[in-house]
């Protein structure tokens, strides 16, 4: 009896759906028997699950059943990564971070040609970077950074021309920095400090036409910098290569002419038997060895009187730069006072770990260094909570990554102290990241920590909520993640000319109001685990709008995280605008009382629909003359009793004399009974 071809068409993909998942499935088992092999860990992981419906811990799977994500960061694994991982052919993310996983990368894993993350950085890995890694070409980000990774950079790694990020700090490379590299068009961060390598720094990678980041601290690296770096400012971080030299970068001495004969040249390099071999010369080199086909013969005389020469110059020359580093030491320990200072030195792969434990996020490289690092865990300053911190914790390079690096097309606000960018989580979820220099911050580590604590404890519908923070040193700079508002700030409504659509209508001017009274009232009032709070600085850029136009305070409780210094240098646009009460010049300080001058204000611009605060609003107001006061945008539609109530509340509010003032509760009352009325 046949089939129809129809039937055993179906039956033939059934097969092949049920054969490729039987594969995954046996390499998943195989994999965890390698990964955790005291079952202990993937106790989830079973030979008669189903890694698709959500039962694996850390598997996820495409919309075609296929084993597309493996997430299993700072799980506490203690085994290797077994070759079998190259049997799941669609996996596009890898993430086996901070754990203690050993052993080398199995060759295996390049033929996960789907791959977009790898992310195998804070373990025990050993070994070299497999050459195969050049044949994964949908490789984005690359991070086997804090390992023990020996040998050299394989030049293959050249040919993954969707690369963005490669990480391999903080390993025991060798060798030199393969030119190969500069072919990466979309390369963006490269990070190589803390290894042993030597050798110049390739023109064509300095020409990568994306690099924002270059790192190579703490190597051996010599030779002419290339100017082309200069373009990265403070992207480009070379200290602790003593051998380096040019022109145009702080702390660099200036190229000799011995150095620009030896442009190329690996520093040390010995030639014999002693010396380095040839596989191990960078690829940036330009040596004349006295070698034939079978190898390399004795130099001539006039070869070993070179020799001689070299050695005592070098051996001047390594003097020279033994007392020079010795004074670059003395004098940086002298600047290491403060607790924001950074340190050369890092912690050590176990501590890092030990530090990231706990943390769960799909992105991590946080950047590791004694000194200051209030989130460390163990710390208990001010009463804060360890687990609080942990919750609220991100990774630089998952605040770097969501950004796009901090892309200028991100860009979304700038002021004195801080810089705003959008962002994308892996997630999906859309967030600002507030980008601020350390030299703004509180250096005290315990009333920073006291400062970050405060900022978790606020919770309401009226204001931004804080989704985390991430604090690097090496970069010198704290990162705030707020949740995205799409429509940005109420001063882009301000202002509007005639007929122009942002021009927002009187129910929505109300509703405006009346949410940023309450948010500045819960931020006044004392609850559990919240203190009374003085936002000191209300003002329409930090009232922003949700989708449909809620308002949302922004930057509440900032000033508990920075200087006075950098509180004072805002006074100069709060004033200009209007916002600075004036019993400030008096007595120094904010209060409460300021704030509702501040939200006074912020009424007045609102019916007003200008930016600026004048006298002549307030005149206005008083002779109840709203034809003078009302935004000639609202063409006559508003409440004029709605009008009135809230003209009164915005007198009374920036009245002269603080005592005179109504508290926020009273206001949000009067604004409860304005909406009860209408």
């Amino acid at each position: 009896m046949g089939f129809p071809p129809l039937f055993l068409c179906f039956l033939l993909i059934l097969l092949s759906v049920s054969v490729n998942g039987n594969a995954e499935l046996q390499a998943l088992m195989d994999l965890k028997a390698s990964l955790d092999p005291e079952n202990a860990l993937l106790t989830s992981w079973t030979v008669s699950g189903n890694p698709c419906d959500g039962s694996f811990e850390g598997v996820a799977c495409n919309e075609k059943g296929q084993v597309a994500n493996i997430s299993l960061q700072g799980k506490g694994l203690k085994g290797k990564l077994s070759p079998a991982i190259g049997g799941l052919t669609h996996l596009s993310g890898l993430y086996l971070h901070y754990n203690s996983l050993y052993g080398e990368i199995p060759r295996e894993i390049s033929n996960l040609t789907e791959l977009t993350d790898l992310y195998l950085n804070v373990n025990n890995l050993s070994g070299e970077i497999p050459q195969q890694l050049g044949n994964m070409s949908s490789l984005q980000v690359l991070q086997l950074c804090y390992n023990h990774f020996t040998g050299s950079i394989p030049t293959q790694l050249g040919t993954l021309k969707k690369l963005n990020v490669l990480a391999l700090q903080s390993n025991q490379l060798t060798g030199a920095i393969p030119a190969s590299l500069g072919d990466l068009g979309v390369l963006m961060r490269v990070d190589l400090s803390s290894n042993h390598l030597f050798g110049s720094i390739p023109s064509k990678l300095a020409d990568a036409p994306l690099l924002e980041v270059l790192d190579i601290r703490n190597n051996k690296m010599s030779g002419n910098v290339p100017l082309a770096l200069k373009r990265l400012v403070g992207g480009f971080l070379y200290e602790n290569n003593p051998g380096l030299c040019g022109v145009g970068f702080p702390s660099l001495r200036v190229c000799t002419s011995l150095d620009r004969s030896n442009l190329n040249r690996p520093e040390p390099y010995g030639g014999g038997s002693g010396g380095l071999s040839t596989r191990d010369i960078p690829e940036t080199a330009n040596l004349n060895l006295n070698c034939s086909g079978n190898g390399c013969t004795k130099s001539s005389k006039t070869s070993q009187a070179s020799v001689v020469v070299g050695v005592i110059v070098v051996t001047i020359i390594a003097s020279a730069i033994g007392i020079l580093s010795f004074t670059h030491y003395r004098r940086r320990k002298q600047k290491l006072g403060g607790g924001l200072e950074m340190c050369d030195s890092r912690l050590s792969v176990d501590q890092a770990k030990e530090v990231n434990r706990k943390n769960g996020s799909p992105l991590v490289s946080l950047e590791y260094s004694i000194g200051w690092d209030p989130l460390a865990e163990g710390r208990r300053y001010g009463g804060v909570s360890q687990e609080i911190l942990q919750r609220y914790r991100f990774n630089l390079e998952e605040v770097e990554s969501a950004t796009q690096y901090f892309a200028d097309k991100n860009l979304l606000a700038k002021s004195n102290f801080s810089t705003t960018y959008r962002g994308t989580l892996r997630d999906g979820s859309l967030v600002a990241v507030t980008r601020i220099a350390k030299i703004s911050c509180k250096s005290e580590e315990a009333e920073f920590l006291r400062g970050l604590n405060v900022l978790t404890s606020l919770r309401h519908e009226n204001l931004v909520r804080l989704r985390g923070f991430c604090c690097s040193k090496s970069r010198g700079e704290c990162f705030l993640v707020y949740d995205f508002v799409p429509r940005g700030n109420l001063l882009h409504y301000l202002d509007v000319k005639d007929d122009e659509a942002r021009a927002l209508e009187w129910s929505t001017r109300v509703s405006i109001i009346s949410g940023t009274a309450k948010g500045v009232e819960y931020l006044h009032g004392c609850k559990v685990n919240k203190p009374a709070l003085v936002h000191q600085n209300i003002c329409a850029e930090n009232v922003l709008l949700d989708q449909r136009f809620k308002p949302l305070l922004s930057n509440s409780g900032l000033h508990k995280l920075v200087t006075n210094d950098t509180v004072f240098s805002a006074l100069k646009a709060s004033a200009a605008m209007g916002y600075l009460a004036p019993e400030y010049s008096t007595i120094g300080r904010f209060t409460e009382r300021s704030d509702i001058y501040a939200f006074g204000v912020l009424i007045f611009q609102i019916l007003s629909g200008k930016r600026k605060f004048t006298s002549s609003m307030r005149a206005a107001a008083e002779s109840f003359k709203f034809h003078d006061l009302m935004d000639v945008n609202l063409r006559g539609s508003f409440s004029e009793s709605e009008a009135t109530k809230l003209a009164k509340i915005a007198l009374l509010s920036t009245h002269e004399c603080p005592e005179e003032r109504p508290t926020m509760e009273t206001i949000v009352r009067e604004l409860g009974n304005l909406a009860n009325s209408s």
